[in-house]
């Protein structure tokens, strides 16, 4: 179920809606960012987290090499970057499934090849359209919706149309 689509007319708008966003989301939410390589998804993870409570003065990341990162904000963020990774076999030596549900909001770049993640996940989508421009699309994947539904509200009501 998509939830918004907008236009972001350059990184400082992709940070305000994902701040916005980590205000609102819960431990044990598993957030997937999708786009080309370069799109913006870890300047929206780092905006994620520090809207989660990270503080502001660390610095976020991609973890394309450690795989996973944890900071500590009013709960863990786990980011991880699922690049290097072929298979589900690989997915699980990391732990992943440690990490879900957990006391922690896990944010998933890459997440394209491994599909059992879409099954209660929050999908957020960057589309290239200009230099600074993107599109993004927020969705809600499998059972999202339903064991989610205050902040699929949230979600509509602030920035959907």
């Amino acid at each position: 179920m998509i939830l918004c689509t907008f236009l972001s007319n350059g990184a400082e708008e992709t940070r305000r809606f994902g701040a916005e966003l980590g205000t609102m989301l819960e431990p044990g939410t598993l957030v997937l960012l999708r786009g080309e390589l370069g799109a913006g998804k870890t300047c929206l993870s780092g905006a994620i987290a520090h809207g989660a409570g990270v503080s502001v003065d660390t610095a976020i990341t991609s973890p394309t090499y450690t795989l996973m990162q944890e900071y500590h904000g009013r709960c863990p963020v786990y980011h991880f970057d699922l690049y290097r990774l072929a298979d589900s076999d690989e997915l699980l030596e990391l732990g992943f499934d440690e990490y879900l549900p957990g006391s922690g909001i896990a944010l998933v770049e890459w997440p394209e090849r491994f599909p059992e993640l879409e099954e209660d996940a929050l999908c957020l989508t960057l589309t290239w359209t200009a230099e600074h421009v993107r599109w993004l699309r927020c969705e809600a994947l499998g059972d999202f919706a339903q064991t989610h539904p205050q902040l699929c509200h949230e979600v509509k009501g602030r920035w959907g149309r």
